[in-house]
Order: C-alpha cells, then sequence, then structure tokens
C-alpha cells in the first residue's frame, strides 16, 4: 500500500493485493474522493442503525401509551358507572322520602356522604315490628325440637323487598354465610337479638346503630335458598321465638 504520487495526477492511495505463492498482484487505487463515500456510507450504515434502534424504541413507547390510556378510559367508566348508581339510589331514596321520612313506619340509611358520618343513636328495643314492609306469604313457620327443626320464619317476597329492623338494636354481625347467604344480626339489648337472612344487599355494618322500622337490607335468594324469600328469626338468650307471637303481620 503506498500513495500515488506522480507530477500531474490527483493524490491516490494504491492498494496491492499479492495472495500467497501467486506471482500475480492486483492494483487498486483509492482517490481521495472514495475514502469521503466510504466514510459517508459508514456514517450512513451507523446513522441506519441508530434511527431504526430510536423507531423501536419509539413503537414501544407508543404500545405502552396505547394501554395506559386504555387502562384510564376503564377506570373514568368505572367512575361514571358508580355516580350512576349512587344517583338511582339516591332519587329511589327521595322519591321514597328519605328525607324527611314520608313513612312512620320506614327508615331508609343514610345516602352518599351521610352515610360516613355516623348514625344517629337508636335506642335498643323488642322486635316487635314485621321485618318486611310488605305482609308477603310465610312458607315456613318455626319449627323445634325435632328432625329437620327451623328456628324461624320463611317470608316469600320479590327480589329487591325492603328488609327492615323488627327493633332498635346494634348491628352485632353482617357478611356472608354458605347456609344464610346474606344476613344481618341485630342484639336488641335485654337478651333479644334478630336475625335476617337470604339477601340481595345489604346496608349496615357491624357495629351501627339502627332505628326501629330502619332498612337494612333487601331480600334476595342468596346462600341456601331456592327461592327469594327472607328466612327470619327471633332469639332470646340464644333460644329460638316464634316471631309470630311478638310481632303483627301487616
Amino acid at each position: 500500500m503506498f500513495w500515488n504520487r506522480k507530477p500531474g495526477s490527483r493524490r491516490a492511495l494504491t492498494v496491492v493485493l499479492l495472495a500467497d505463492g501467486s506471482p500475480n498482484a492486483r492494483n487498486y487505487v483509492l482517490t481521495a474522493a472514495h475514502a469521503v463515500l466510504a466514510a459517508l456510507a459508514l456514517v450512513g450504515l451507523v446513522s441506519a442503525g441508530y434511527v431504526a434502534g430510536v423507531a423501536v424504541t419509539a413503537h414501544r413507547v407508543d404500545i405502552l401509551s396505547d394501554s395506559l390510556a386504555a387502562q384510564a378510559e376503564g377506570i373514568r367508566a368505572l367512575g361514571t358507572h358508580i355516580d350512576t348508581v349512587e344517583a338511582r339510589y339516591r332519587r329511589i331514596a327521595d322519591l321514597f322520602g328519605a328525607r324527611p321520612n314520608a313513612r312512620p313506619d320506614l327508615w331508609l340509611p343514610p345516602v352518599g356522604n351521610e352515610a360516613g358520618s355516623g348514625r344517629l343513636l337508636a335506642d335498643e328495643t323488642t322486635p316487635t315490628s314485621w321485618p318486611l314492609t310488605e305482609r308477603g306469604f310465610v312458607t315456613q313457620a318455626l319449627i323445634e325440637g325435632m328432625v329437620g327443626e327451623h328456628p324461624g320464619l320463611d317470608i316469600a317476597v320479590p327480589t329487591g323487598s325492603y328488609i327492615r329492623a323488627a327493633g332498635g338494636a346494634v348491628v352485632a354481625e353482617a357478611g356472608e354465610d354458605p347456609l344464610y347467604g346474606r344476613f344481618v344480626r341485630l342484639d336488641h339489648g335485654d337478651g333479644y337479638t334478630s336475625l335476617y337472612a337470604h339477601a340481595s344487599m345489604t346496608f349496615v355494618e357491624m357495629g351501627d346503630m339502627v332505628r326501629q322500622n330502619e332498612v337494612i337490607a333487601l331480600s334476595g335468594s342468596t346462600g341456601r335458598s331456592t327461592a327469594p324469600h327472607l328466612h327470619f328469626e327471633v332469639l332470646r338468650n340464644n333460644e329460638p321465638v316464634d316471631p309470630l307471637t311478638i310481632l303483627v303481620q301487616p
């Protein structure tokens, strides 16, 4: 390899390739223009690789952005659905006179922000009110002291009927059970407790104070149930009391 410096010629680089054992040699003359082109080609290759890398990264960013946008849209849709449900519940509460109470025998549970402000204190009273706002149909009475005993009443009513507290009480328990489904158990004091089972929805939590006739749940068919109904029990000192002996049916 040597520089060609003939007078009158352009400066060029001559590359001589000679194979081992061969008397013939090949000469390649590289001018400055060739060098510039080679450099430009190299720069182009490097630039193309860089641009391709940037394009791949940008594509990944676009995919991530689309995923985040979809998640944000899902959250907004959920928020809108919750607002719609709450608005409907408010309209129902207003329709039935939750503020002020239009019926002296019915109290609806707190709504919206009122629910988080704490319930008013209520006196504990003997459970003497019918646990529904309608008569319903008693399909099973209390059965004691025999195989297949039934410690309360089964009252057939449509799903979504109001279940109300038979007396003023403290909510001793509210949750779900394989047998009773969604249920509420109230402590009325003086040894009295009452149980409301198979609800589709409950509105109270353990420790809440409820008034007599306050709506605490909606009827349903959860748990071990074959049709919509309310299973209602009254106990005194953990012994079943026949509700029909202390309640007056509407």
